[in-house]
C-alpha cells in the first residue's frame, strides 16, 4: 500500500479544493434562491444603463413643517380617503375660479435643481428637519409594447410618491434605490409629487443620534425607465473558481411570459457566447470557463463588456471578476495576500452637501488614490452608485455599509425589517461590482443579547444573498480591567464576521499622542484584523506644538504614533483612518474650530491638505513597495 504524505502543502491543496466545491454549491443554491423569490425589496437592476428619460432638473417645492398638505385639520391623512381633498398637495390643484379656495400653488413656488439636498440648496433650510413637497411636470409619449418605471436613486429619508394625484407607494430608507411601475398611469401630460420627510426617529435606521448631517431631499437621480413588456429583470456573474476561470450565474426575466425563453450572454473580448433557455420561473443559469480572463485588482482594474439579450431587450454592463476570501489571518485577493491601504469617506462633496454627480464622486476617489489607497470604507450608509462604479474603473476596493449605527431599537421588528431591506437593496444593486469586497452590518454598536441577535440575522441574510464577499462590522475595542493599556476585542459578534474590524481613538478620546506607545494588543481570534477607524481632529491652518489639540501638528503626530502601535498587531491586514475630508455634523459645535464640522479629515472641507495627509501617504507609499 502506498503511504500518503500529509504535508502542509497537500493539506492546503485539499482544503482549497473542498472550499472551492463547497463555495460553488453555495453560490448555485444562492442564485436559485435569490432569483426564485422576488423579494419585496427588489431593485430595478442596472437602472444605470437602461433606456430612460431623465426627470432631473428644476422641481417646484413647498416647505410644509405642519404637514398641512398631507393631513386634514383632524389630522387624518388625505391620501387615505376615496375622494382626496383638493387641499392635498399631491393633487396639485389650481383654483377653478375667483371664489375657489386653494392655499398652495406648486407652479408659483420656488424651484430646486434635483438631485440635491435642500440644506445646501436653500439657506433657509440649512438646519431643517421635516417635510418638503416636490413637484415635477413632464410630457410623455407612450410607446406600444413598452413598460415604464419611475425610478429614484435615493430620497432621504421617507418618500411618499404620487403620479397624477394617485399614490404609488411609500419608501423608507434614505440611501437605497426604489421604483414603481407606472405604465398604466401615464398620460400625455403628467405630474409627479413627492413628499419627502427627513425627520429622525427612534425606531429608524439610522436612529435619532448620529454624527453626520441629516441632509434632506431627493438626493440622487430620478428617471423614467422604459423596458419591453418582457425584460431582463436581474443578473449575477460570479467567479466560481479563480484557477480555472470558471464563471457561473443567472439571468432572470420579468413579464407575463417568461418560461422557455432564449437568453444570450456574450463577453466579446473573452470570446464567450452562451445560449440559454429560461425555466418556468424565467431564470436561466450558466457556467462557463474563460481561461484568458484577467482578474480585477487595484493594480489592474480590468472589466469586461457583458451583453445580455433576450427577445426585445438588451442590457450591457462592465463587469470585473475577482476572488476575495480569508485564509487564517490573511485577506486574500485572487489567491494573494493583500494589505488594505484605506481611508473612510462620507458621501459629502467639497464645501458640504450630498454627492449627487459622477464628477463629485470622482473627486473624492481621486483624493484617495493620491493618498495611496487601494481601498476605501464607504461610511456609514450605501453611497451613490457613481462611487461604486468609479471604484470599479479606478481600482479601489470597497467596504459598503448600512446605517445600523450606535444604538438603535434592537427589539423592534420593524426596525430590523428596515435594516434588512436596506442591506438587501445595497447588495442587489452592487452585487456585480468587482470593487466591493466587504459588506458591513453595523458601526460601533453596544454588546448585548438583542443586538447580537439583530446583527447575526443581518449577516445570515447577507450571506444568503451573496456568499462571495466578506462580512464585517465596525466594533469597539475592549480594555483589561486591571490594565487599561491592554486591549482586546471581547465581542460575541467577532465569531460571526469574516474580518475582525474595530474603531479605536487612543490619543484623542483619552490620552495624548504619546499614549499609543503604551498599548498592547491581545487579540486571540484567528481572523484578519482591519482597523476601521482611528484619527484626531485638526483645524486646517491652525499650527502649534504637537501636543496642542486641534493643531495640524497634533493630528500628524498622533497618526505617526498610531501607525506604529497598529503595526504591532500580528493579524493587522489594513486600516481605514477617520476620515478623508472634514464633513458637517451638528454634534460638533466648538466655536472657531469645529463650527458644525467634524474636523478629523485629512483634508479640509475645501480640499486643503493637512499635515497628517502626508504622514499617511508616506506610509502607504512604503507599504505598496513591500
Amino acid at each position: 500500500m502506498k503511504k500518503t504524505e500529509f504535508s502542509l502543502a497537500n493539506c492546503m491543496a485539499l482544503a482549497r479544493t473542498l472550499w472551492s466545491r463547497a463555495k460553488a454549491l453555495t453560490i448555485a443554491l444562492t442564485l436559485i434562491a435569490v432569483n426564485s423569490a422576488k423579494a419585496q425589496q427588489a431593485v430595478l437592476h442596472n437602472a444605470y444603463a437602461r433606456d430612460f428619460e431623465s426627470l432631473n432638473g428644476a422641481w417646484h417645492y413647498i416647505v410644509d413643517p405642519y404637514e398641512n398638505g398631507y393631513y386634514d385639520y383632524r389630522y387624518q391623512p388625505f391620501d387615505q380617503s376615496e375622494n382626496p381633498s383638493r387641499s392635498a398637495f399631491f393633487m396639485n390643484s389650481k383654483a377653478l375660479d375667483k371664489t375657489d379656495l386653494i392655499e398652495y400653488n406648486f407652479d408659483e413656488s420656488p424651484t430646486m435643481n434635483i438631485p440635491t439636498d435642500w440644506n445646501t440648496a436653500d439657506e433657509k433650510l440649512f438646519y431643517y428637519e421635516g417635510t418638503v413637497w416636490f413637484k415635477k411636470s413632464f410630457s410623455h409619449s407612450q410607446q406600444e409594447g413598452k413598460r415604464y418605471f419611475l425610478y429614484f436613486g435615493a430620497v432621504n429619508y421617507k418618500a411618499e410618491v404620487y403620479l397624477n394625484g394617485e399614490k404609488l407607494g411609500t419608501h423608507v430608507g434614505g440611501f437605497t434605490p426604489f421604483h414603481y411601475e407606472v405604465t398604466d398611469q401615464l398620460k400625455e401630460e403628467n405630474f409627479v409629487v413627492v413628499k419627502v420627510d427627513n425627520k429622525r426617529a427612534k425606531e429608524a435606521v439610522p436612529t435619532l443620534n448620529t454624527d453626520w448631517w441629516n441632509y434632506g431631499g431627493i438626493t440622487r437621480d430620478v428617471k423614467l425607465v422604459s423596458t419591453p413588456n418582457t425584460f431582463i429583470d436581474d443578473y449575477q456573474f460570479v467567479l466560481e473558481d479563480m484557477n480555472s476561470k470558471t464563471v457561473q450565474g443567472s439571468v432572470t426575466l420579468a413579464g407575463n411570459d417568461v418560461a422557455s425563453k432564449p437568453v444570450t450572454i456574450e463577453i466579446p473580448e473573452l470570446k464567450v457566447k452562451e445560449n440559454l433557455t429560461t425555466n418556468a420561473q424565467g431564470i436561466a443559469t450558466f457556467n462557463f470557463r474563460a481561461k484568458k480572463m484577467t482578474l480585477w485588482s487595484p493594480e489592474s482594474p480590468k472589466t469586461y463588456q457583458v451583453i445580455i439579450q433576450s427577445g426585445d431587450d438588451s442590457l450591457e454592463d462592465q463587469i470585473g471578476f475577482k476572488s476575495i476570501q480569508t485564509e487564517g489571518q490573511k485577506i486574500v485577493l485572487n489567491g494573494e495576500p493583500v494589505f488594505l491601504r484605506g481611508i473612510s469617506i462620507h458621501e459629502e462633496k467639497l464645501g458640504g452637501g450630498r454627492v449627487s454627480t459622477k464628477a463629485e464622486a470622482k473627486q473624492l476617489l481621486t483624493y484617495a488614490k493620491e493618498l495611496g489607497c487601494n481601498y476605501v470604507r464607504l461610511a456609514h450608509y450605501p453611497h451613490n452608485e457613481h462611487m461604486v462604479r468609479l471604484a470599479d474603473e479606478m481600482g479601489i476596493m470597497l467596504w459598503e455599509e448600512i446605517p445600523v449605527y450606535w444604538t438603535i431599537d434592537w427589539t423592534n421588528q420593524e426596525t430590523y425589517a428596515n435594516a434588512e431591506a436596506q442591506l438587501t437593496r445595497m447588495i442587489q444593486r452592487d452585487k456585480n461590482r468587482a470593487a466591493t469586497i466587504i459588506w458591513s452590518m453595523a458601526n460601533e454598536t453596544p454588546v448585548r443579547a438583542e443586538r447580537n441577535d439583530f446583527l447575526t440575522r443581518l449577516a445570515t441574510k447577507a450571506r444568503s444573498l451573496d456568499p462571495t464577499r466578506l462580512i464585517s462590522a465596525a466594533l469597539e475595542q475592549s480594555y483589561d480591567p486591571n490594565d487599561g493599556n491592554i486591549r482586546s476585542i471581547d465581542d460575541p459578534y467577532a465569531q460571526v464576521v469574516d474580518v475582525l474590524s474595530f474603531n479605536q481613538y487612543t490619543g484623542w478620546y483619552g490620552g495624548t499622542p504619546e499614549s499609543p506607545r503604551l498599548v498592547k494588543w491581545n487579540i486571540d481570534i484567528d481572523k484578519p484584523v482591519l482597523v476601521s477607524e482611528f484619527g484626531a481632529g485638526a483645524k486646517y491652518g491652525f499650527h502649534a506644538d504637537k501636543m496642542t489639540r486641534w493643531s495640524e501638528e497634533y493630528q500628524a503626530y498622533l497618526y505617526e504614533e498610531t501607525i506604529e502601535m497598529l503595526n504591532r498587531i500580528e493579524q493587522l491586514q489594513g486600516f481605514s483612518p477617520w476620515i478623508l475630508m472634514d464633513f458637517r455634523s451638528p454634534r460638533r459645535v466648538l466655536p472657531g474650530i469645529q463650527d458644525n464640522w467634524n474636523r478629523k479629515g485629512l483634508l479640509s472641507e475645501k480640499g486643503e491638505k493637512k499635515m497628517a495627509f502626508s504622514v499617511l501617504q508616506k506610509f502607504y507609499q512604503e507599504k505598496a513597495k513591500q
